[in-house]
């Protein structure tokens, strides 16, 4: 019987790292704990941008009941409401998500953490629709 072979550097293959473009991203599978990681971040970052116009439509609707009326029943106008409806209620259901997971050790395996991800996912549409029928 032949001695084995002795494993050089050069006759193993070796690994290929590449970073991902952004052209790169419409073909990136994601896992669906990183989509709502990334939708968190995104929400907040919607929240903060557009406070003042969640400010703004609330001062009207104490000050001018009539004004605010005219505004809101513009379509336009109640679609980025609704989006920020859901913005708020996918930062809350992820933020109470990302907490659970600070605390508990048990969470950060694979399989709860894809099962939080879908029940962030699943609540925070769901309530954004019962919400958003609501208002609309």
């Amino acid at each position: 019987m032949a001695a084995p072979r002795p494993i050089t550097p050069s006759s193993r293959p070796r690994p290929v790292f590449r970073n991902i473009q952004v052209t790169d991203l419409a073909r990136y599978r994601l896992p669906l704990p990183a989509i709502v990681s990334i939708l968190h971040r995104i929400s907040g970052a919607l929240l903060f941008l557009f406070t003042w116009l969640l400010l703004w439509l609330l001062q009207t609707s104490v000050s001018d009941a009539a004004r605010f009326r005219a505004l809101y029943g513009n379509p336009l106008v109640k679609l980025i409401v609704f989006a920020l409806l859901w913005s708020l209620l996918h930062h809350l259901c992820a933020g109470i998500r990302f907490l659970v997971l600070d605390v508990s050790h048990a969470a950060m395996d694979l399989k709860p953490a894809r099962q939080s991800s879908a029940i962030v996912m699943v609540v925070s549409l769901m309530l954004t629709v019962i919400i958003g029928v609501r208002l609309w």
